[in-house]
């Protein structure tokens, strides 16, 4: 390599790592359109950190989500389905990881930042609550309204990782983190600027997430059996695609070749047939998946569950502490943080499996031995 010639042995790891990012701080600013983000352009972190000598401030947030508890703890985390036994089920880690690939392929096509958009995406899932969206629907009756996984993601990665020092990401990071999703059933494509992440790959992994979970959980609810094929409607199959690996094809091209430049910016957008395509698709997923009876008398357990454990640790705040200093959420709390608050943080965080290991240890009489 040209830039190891010539350098004396004593510090030649140290000039040899600080090129290396330097290097690819400026193959960037060759290959990235003017509507991407330049990782050196970033507003940078809440608390100043030295530069690494050989990532990029995205590569570092990457790395720091992919090695975090929360993020290992999606693994065992539902998407759609509750503790589904067959192998090949979603779960809310490989659904980020769909989201991730799907970011990536957009923004490489795009000429954007890749890392930027796999950090944002392997992030934006990292406050969701075990059970799916039928514990956020739980946490939002019994904690807040206002509660919703995006919000509980930036703060995972704000305040509950590492024992309450946080992860330190970056502000376009956070940003996109926050913006993923206006909850449940938002728009995909968002027409309030408010809205809208303030990068553009902020604003392809929005529409990444919509694209993965439109695609996967169709096939999960047909491989369950909740939904047969010839329930689809037939115009979302013949413009979207019969096949997984098709309906992916068409949304992602679609995107990357749809999307134009209005005013010296990227509007990201979707042709008339394939926008209507996915719309009607996630209507239907809506009213014959998610809220179908198999899967709504689950979610209806669930909620029992999680209302049942938050109302326990209301009147057990020792056994909390206990609890969440073993799931190294150990954060200090300020004094003026109220019990609701320190038990959401410690719902949204644990697994499907743990929470049923808890009930059962908390509520189900055990034999005697």
């Amino acid at each position: 390599m040209y830039y190891l010639k010539n350098i004396d042995q004593d510090d030649q790891h140290a000039k040899t790592a600080l090129s290396i990012r330097e290097e690819f701080e400026k193959r960037e600013a060759s290959f990235i359109s003017p509507f991407g983000m330049l990782s050196s352009a970033s507003k940078g972190r809440a608390r100043e950190e030295e530069p690494c000598p050989v990532r990029t401030v995205y590569q570092q947030d990457r790395d720091r989500i992919v090695f975090s508890n929360s993020f290992r703890r999606l693994k065992h985390k539902t998407q759609v389905f509750l503790s589904p036994l067959g192998d090949h089920y979603r779960t809310r880690l490989t659904h980020t990881l769909e989201v991730a690939e799907v970011a990536r392929t957009i923004s490489r096509a795009m000429r954007l930042n890749e890392d930027l958009a796999e950090a944002i995406a392997l992030a934006h899932d990292l406050g969701h609550t075990p059970f799916g969206h039928s514990g956020e629907t739980a946490l939002k009756e019994i904690f807040s309204p206002d509660f919703s996984h995006n919000i509980q993601s930036l703060r995972v990665v704000d305040i509950l990782e590492r024992s309450g020092s946080g992860l330190n990401l970056t502000y376009e990071v956070c940003d996109g983190i926050v913006k993923h999703s206006k909850g449940f059933g938002g728009d995909i494509l968002p027409a309030d600027s408010k809205d809208k992440a303030c990068t553009i790959e902020g604003q392809v992994v929005r529409i990444a997430d919509i694209i993965a979970y439109l695609n996967h959980d169709l096939d999960d609810a047909i491989r369950s059996g909740v939904i047969a094929i010839d329930q689809v409607p037939k115009s979302c199959l013949e413009i979207l695609g019969e096949s997984h690996s098709q309906r992916a094809i068409t949304m992602i091209r679609d995107l990357i070749f749809s999307s134009q430049v209005h005013d010296n910016q990227v509007d990201l957008q979707l042709s008339e047939p394939v926008f209507s395509a996915m719309t009607n698709l996630r209507e239907f997923l809506y009213e014959n998946v998610y809220r179908s009876e198999r899967v709504h008398a689950e979610f209806v357990k669930a909620k029992k569950m999680i209302s049942e454990i938050y109302t326990y640790f209301l009147s057990h705040p020792d056994d909390l502490s206990l609890r969440l200093k073993s799931m190294e959420i150990d954060v200090v709390y300020s004094y003026k943080v109220l019990p609701e608050r320190i038990i959401c943080d410690f719902i949204a965080s644990i697994t499907d499996r743990y929470i049923l290991n808890l009930y059962n240890e908390l509520f189900v009489p055990a034999p005697l031995v």
